[in-house]
């Protein structure tokens, strides 16, 4: 089960189907974004592809030499524009690949439109889906519900999303959804329609054990989302966003004019590849290794050319030299900043205690902790405010719940309403009244003991305590062990055998630190293949906006005391 393949594929496919000869790609705004994260341009240069271009776009010349592969959404807006473009063709002859699903009476449109009979194919290639790691994917949709229920447009989107990465991967699963949230049934109806409607699609050959899809929602877990990360790949979404795999880097000091955006993608950066689940320090040590290794292989290439055979060499081995030099370059931009920003931010000591919030238990230690860092001045306020936001989340049913003060110190230190307002955003959105599943306590004898020996044995690392939920989740779901009662089947049938494929689905956005776990239990559970997606990849900030946009507005601070309402929840 990878997804960057599964996508990678299809558009190979969609170009060899198209024959030899000069090419034009027309895409759409969202699978733009789909091509772009498991394809180069140069890659795809290679392949007699010269031109990319958007459908929407107005003014494209006509160029009737090249053949037209178009790979679109199937919405209203592109089989309107397609049905312009047929009328009056731009190119020689049409390739026409929907991403998704298309209704007959569109197809039927298109085929009136084609008086000039242009068209040599319509197909599916159900390519619906940002992959952003082979086991990881995204449909880069921000705020998908308003209050506890869907916004209908963003349902439907996730629903084509979630069945066309299904069709990918040829799997037809049995369902399972998070029982306390009205949204994951709701999702897992509208998968297990579009299953039932499109039989003939999902008629894959049956395998011993089905592949079990799981429907989570994120308010479940609004801790995982509010932590500093320190796995590369995690921290550099955390500190300078990863958007589609291209990281902005134009507000880093003195950055040169070719560094302002960079790309880190696993597929094409074999550092990169290498090093996105280390920890920060080990990333450290390898950047040095990398750069000794490029200084050892640099003076080399400046030796004297003196014969035929030096030149021959020295541009044989010229492009791998430019290309680890960019490596080079790029990783130590990247780990500078990420190091700039975690001593400007005092990140550390920040991280050390929301690992104690998300972890620990000790009430007046946290509470004295949180104090301490409140009064440092080089604590950010966004920061600050993501403290006080553990802290709610944590202690919102504490006896002695001291938040109402943390908030007026929020208030005192100048951090500004918007973020007070988050604090009790958050807690509407992810606290007690909402959780199904205990996320604080432990939860059986074994549980605890564990948790008793971890702190007797002191952690190997005060930064990376915190295991998301998500962990224990499927780590119960592998050994059979999930309640049927918590997270029951959609429909009759129930899986009698321990699940092997397993594709996790969490609405509201799955985080880079939750990639992390499934890819460390995929390593560790031979025989089990796991696959997690999300409405959107999370960082705080964007976890932030998910609050908002959903309505979770919050009340202003002074009111904000948290009052313990009665534990019966929605």
């Amino acid at each position: 089960m990878n997804a960057v393949l599964a996508v990678k594929q299809y558009v190979s496919k969609m170009i060899e189907d198209s024959g030899p000869g000069m090419k034009v790609l027309l895409m759409d705004r969202e699978t733009t974004g789909i091509v772009s994260m498991v394809y180069t341009q140069s890659e795809i240069l290679q392949k007699e592809v010269y031109l990319f271009e958007r459908l929407d776009s107005a003014n494209r010349e006509a160029m009737k030499h090249l053949k037209a592969i178009c790979f679109l959404r199937p919405t209203k807006e592109n089989v309107e524009f397609l049905i312009q473009e047929l009328r009056r063709p731009k190119y020689s002859i049409y390739f026409i690949y929907f991403s998704n699903v298309i209704s007959k009476s569109d197809v039927k449109s298109l085929a009136e439109a084609d008086e000039q009979e242009v068209v040599a194919e319509v197909q599916e290639f159900y390519g619906d889906y940002i992959a952003v790691n082979p086991h990881v994917f995204s449909l880069n949709l921000l705020g998908c519900c308003q209050g506890r229920s869907w916004d209908p447009a963003q349902l439907s989107r996730t629903t084509q999303g979630l069945t066309a990465l299904l069709l990918s991967l040829k799997k037809c699963p049995m369902i399972r959804y998070q029982l306390s949230s009205e949204s994951a049934k709701r999702l897992a109806e509208c998968v297990k329609q579009v299953i039932t409607k499109e039989y003939e699609l999902f008629d894959f050959r049956r395998t011993e054990v089905p592949p079990l899809l799981l429907i989570l929602d994120r308010s479940d877990d609004a801790i995982t989302p509010l932590l500093n990360q320190w796995t590369y790949q995690a921290m550099v979404h955390e500190l300078l966003g990863i958007n589609n795999n291209r990281i902005d880097l134009s507000r880093v000091p003195g950055i040169s004019k070719d560094l302002r955006e960079v790309v880190l993608s696993a597929e094409n950066d074999e550092f990169y590849a290498n090093n996105m689940y280390l920890n920060f320090a080990e990333i450290g040590s390898n950047i040095k290794n990398l750069m000794e290794d490029f200084q050892r292989r640099k003076p080399k290439e400046q030796q004297k050319l003196e014969s035929i055979a030096d030149m021959k060499a020295f541009v044989e081995n010229y492009p791998q030299f430019k290309k680890m030099s960019g490596t080079v370059s790029k990783h130590v931009t990247v780990v500078g900043e990420l190091s700039r920003l975690v001593g400007e931010r005092n990140l550390l000591e920040v991280s050390e205690v929301e690992q104690e919030l998300a972890c620990q238990n000790d009430h007046s230690s946290a509470l004295q902790n949180v104090r301490r860092l409140l009064q440092n001045p080089k604590v950010t306020e966004f920061d600050a405010a993501r403290l006080v936001m553990l802290y709610a989340l944590h202690y919102e049913r504490h006896s002695s719940n001291s938040l109402p003060g943390l908030i007026t110190d929020l208030k005192n230190r100048g951090v500004s309403e918007k973020y007070r307002k988050l604090v009790s955003a958050v807690v509407e959105y992810g606290g007690k009244r909402v959780r199904g599943s205990d996320l604080f306590s432990p939860k059986d004898a074994v549980a605890i003991t564990k948790q008793f020996l971890k702190g007797l044995k002191g952690v190997e690392n005060v930064y990376t305590q915190h295991q998301p939920l998500l962990h224990e989740t499927l780590d119960q779901l592998i050994k059979g062990k999930l309640k049927d009662s918590q997270y029951p089947y959609l429909g009759p049938n129930t899986l009698r055998d321990r699940p092997q494929d397993i594709i996790v689905f969490i609405i509201g956005g799955a985080t880079y630190e939750e990639a992390l776990t499934v890819y460390n239990l995929n390593r560790t559970n031979p025989g089990v293949r796991i696959v997690l997606g999300g409405t959107t990849i999370h960082n705080t900030k964007s976890f932030l906006e998910e609050v908002t946009a959903s309505g979770f507005r919050g009340r202003t601070t002074e009111s904000s005391q948290v009052t313990p309402r009665s534990s019966s929840r929605r």
